[in-house]
This record gives C-alpha cells, sequence and structure tokens, in this order.
C-alpha cells in the first residue's frame, strides 16, 4: 500500500515550475510530473509528520528532449537526526531509445523523520533542468 504523502508530509523543494509543481510527481494521477524552474542541482525533501517505516521506494524519471548523464542521491534522516545516504546513481538518457530510467528499491528504514531526493541533472554541468516523472513510498 503506498503512502499517501500529501497527509503524512511536509514537502520542500529548492525550485519549481509553475505548470509543473511536485504534487504531479507525489500524487498518482496528477498529472506528467515535478520540474524545476531553474536549471542545475535541486533538492527535493518530504518531512514526515511522525516518524514512519518505509519498506519501498519507486522513482521514476523521463527525458525526452535531449541526451544527458544525470546523477541523483536518495537520503533518509532518521529520529535520533542522523542523515544516511541510501543510494547514489547515474543514468544516461539517450532519446528516443533511453528516455526513461525507472528505480525499485526495497529497504527496511525505520524511525523515518524526513527523506530527500538531490538530483544533478547534467552532470556535465549543462543548462538540463531536474525534474521527476514519480515517487512512491510503502
Amino acid at each position: 500500500m503506498w503512502l499517501d504523502l500529501r497527509e503524512l508530509t511536509l514537502v520542500e523543494v529548492s525550485s519549481e515550475s509553475a505548470d509543473h509543481p511536485v504534487e504531479e510527481a507525489l500524487i498518482p494521477d496528477r498529472g506528467p510530473g515535478w520540474q524545476a524552474a531553474q536549471p542545475g542541482k535541486q533538492i527535493i525533501r518530504l518531512i514526515f509528520d511522525q516518524p514512519c517505516t518505509l519498506r519501498r521506494i519507486i522513482l521514476r524519471f523521463e527525458e525526452r528532449q535531449r541526451g544527458r548523464t544525470q546523477e541523483f542521491v536518495l537520503r533518509w534522516l532518521s529520529k535520533n537526526h542522523s542523515r544516511r545516504e541510501i543510494v547514489r546513481q547515474q543514468y544516461t538518457f539517450s532519446p528516443p531509445g533511453t528516455h526513461e530510467e525507472v528505480e525499485d528499491y526495497y529497504i527496511k528504514l525505520d524511525g523515518v523523520i524526513a527523506l530527500e531526493l538531490e538530483i544533478i541533472p547534467d552532470i556535465s554541468g549543462g543548462s538540463a533542468h531536474a525534474s521527476l516523472a514519480m515517487m512512491r513510498l510503502a
């Protein structure tokens, strides 16, 4: 069962396009996903109302316009305020063939008070805007 992030979290974003708010990535069937208003590194932070347990995280990224190599880092903050990295990964988009990245992590994290997704949309320093098509937590 996926968590209802509207009810359980406060969401902070470092940048957000008015046409692609973060709710589009976090709420099922809401839209095509979130996109930053500015190029460069961006952060999406979910702050939980109460410490929770996470067992699964799904992320989906899409890039249909241009080739680029993206890096993302997924971190969690525990109730004792220690920050830990879950995964750091790079992926090369090469549309039209390679235009989607889906990551499905089965984890066991207890006492999670925050989850942070840092996205570097183009590690070569290009002018790409960070985006996230979907994030689901269970």
